[in-house]
């Protein structure tokens, strides 16, 4: 009994160390829903290129969150590159995410896999956050006019005839 007082200082100390130590984290009003503006973002891809959604308006955006550990998103991985190939010409625009991954990875994986298009490099996967993502790999379609279409979960073959007619009917 005599030592109550003492814990519940000892409580009180450590709850108010952890509200002036720890880092703030953002709080998002919204992540990306279907039939919502998508959130805008500015980042750098792998090669230092910057990409800012906003200015990808008059392109049907393909998103797809990933990650060189994922083995989900390595299967996918061809058929990715073969509907960026069947894409070019198009306007449509296909980036990669990097999800909870360290980009220093991407340099071997890269020498492993074929990778065309860009990889975004998101600090903090703040990207991640706005996008509402929970795992990978995660792809949303965004129209011209920035609003997010489709979202998928989980991997697909993105050069099948019926994830083509997804897209196409954005384009």
């Amino acid at each position: 009994m005599k030592y109550k007082g003492l814990i519940l200082v000892a409580l009180i100390a450590v709850a108010i160390a952890a509200l002036v130590f720890l880092p703030e984290q953002k709080i998002y009003k919204e992540v990306a829903s279907i039939g919502s503006l998508a959130p805008d973002f500015e980042l750098k891809d792998s090669k230092g290129k910057l990409w800012k959604m906003s200015d990808l308006r008059g392109k049907v955006v393909f998103i797809n969150f990933w990650a060189t550990w994922c083995t989900s998103c390595k299967a996918e991985m061809p058929h990715k590159e073969g509907l960026y190939k069947k894409m070019q010409g198009r306007p449509f625009q296909m980036l990669g995410m990097l999800f909870q991954d360290n980009p220093r990875n991407l340099i071997p994986y890269f020498r492993k896999y074929k990778v065309s298009p860009p990889t975004l490099i998101s600090p903090n996967d703040e990207a991640g956050r706005l996008f509402g993502i929970t795992g990978v790999p995660e792809t949303f379609i965004i129209d011209k006019e920035g609003i997010v279409r489709e979202k998928f979960v989980g991997p697909r073959e993105w050069d099948s005839p019926e994830i083509m007619a997804e897209i196409e009917k954005w384009l």
